[in-house]
């Protein structure tokens, strides 16, 4: 599954291609800010954005409408 792909879908492209797992994004809080990213059961699994956003908020609103990078690697 490609990068564009993967987002239209609204998955994560790194969780999909580097643990198998095909989670949805969402925005999800670290020591470092909030981030795109996605987690399961058992917690976060990746980041996703390269970004880290100010606020809930802000990363809400970039993921809603698309303005944030899609990290390749993890």
């Amino acid at each position: 599954m490609s990068v564009a792909q993967a987002r239209a879908d609204s998955i994560g492209y790194l969780a999909l291609v580097y643990a198998d797992k095909r989670l949805p994004l969402q925005v999800r809080q670290s020591a470092a800010g909030h981030y795109i990213g996605t987690a399961d059961d058992d917690g976060p699994v990746s980041r996703e954005s390269v970004e880290y956003f100010r606020s809930h908020h802000a990363a809400d609103h970039a993921l809603a409408t698309g303005r944030w990078q899609q990290r390749l690697h993890p």
